[in-house]
């Protein structure tokens, strides 16, 4: 029997609506590559000394006598047992906090020190940062100690699913892939293992690498030492049905209610 036109134009609605969020499906992926761009080489070795950049904040402390008060309070927690441990411990930690002091690095990459004014230690690594402030500081104390901590390092990780990117801290410079993947909770049900994006700013731009967790081979991958500002993006597997179906869901509802209003309709005006 052929359809009547006000059976036709809700199936009508449907397709359109379909047509119509197709551009929309999948917006939520990031970082789209095409497929012949060339992704730059693997790099097993990398050079964890981070190197200090404009807005990092630097925790700062100075000694005098290489040291020698930060020596005698660690030299107690030994030679006092286990009860001196405790409490050299507790003044060691006070004396931390009392002597540590945070600093921001400006844009131009100085930070602005006691005593010194304003120093250039953006592209310094921690080691190279700590002499030259050790050198800058000898002309008013004696073999000064200078100890340097970034204190906001962090990697950026997207594990495949909106909604659950999470920024994590390093504690530990030699950090690596695998393991802040489980700190964010692992790669989720609809990420590509196959398809991990590893994103750093390096000296002459950003460089994308890409690699395959999905077999034992990527182990070697796993291993690799993140770094700070580093961006790890688990591309997601395109989910075209389930998408599709939210989307037409909705107006399949209306739809139904309006044809049932309408049926309701028709039997009242035709009893009448």
């Amino acid at each position: 029997m052929p359809l009547t036109a006000h059976r036709c134009w809700p199936w009508i609605a449907v397709l359109l609506v379909v047509l119509g969020t197709g551009c929309t499906i999948n917006r939520n992926v990031m970082f789209r590559t095409p497929k012949d761009f060339a992704f730059d080489p693997f790099n097993p070795i990398s050079d964890v000394n981070y190197r200090i950049a404009p807005n990092d904040l630097i925790s700062f402390q100075l000694y005098s006598n290489k040291g020698e008060r930060l020596l005698s309070m660690t030299a107690g927690t030994i030679a006092g047992g286990i009860h001196g441990a405790v409490a050299q411990n507790r003044n060691l930690q006070a004396m931390n906090q009392n002597n540590r002091f945070v600093y921001e690095v400006r844009p131009d990459g100085t930070v602005e020190l006691p005593e010194l004014g304003p120093v250039l230690l953006a592209g310094l690594n921690i080691d190279e940062a700590e002499t030259k402030l050790e050198g800058l500081y000898s002309a008013n104390y004696i073999d000064p100690l200078a100890l340097l901590e970034v204190t906001n390092q962090r990697v950026l990780i997207f594990p495949g699913e909106a909604g659950v990117a999470s920024v994590i801290p390093l504690t530990n410079p030699n950090t690596s892939l695998l393991e802040v993947l489980a700190l964010s909770g692992g790669i989720r049900a609809r990420g590509d293992a196959r398809n991990v994006k590893l994103i750093r700013r390096g000296e002459s731009g950003q460089t994308i690498q890409q690699f395959d967790l999905s077999t034992i081979d990527g182990l070697k991958y796993a291993n690799t030492t993140v770094q700070a500002g580093d961006i790890i993006y688990v591309e997601p597997l395109p989910q075209l049905a389930n998408e599709v179906l939210a989307d037409v869901t909705p107006v399949l509802s209306l739809l139904s209610t309006i044809s049932s209003f309408i049926a309701l309709v028709s039997i009242v005006g035709g009893n009448n």
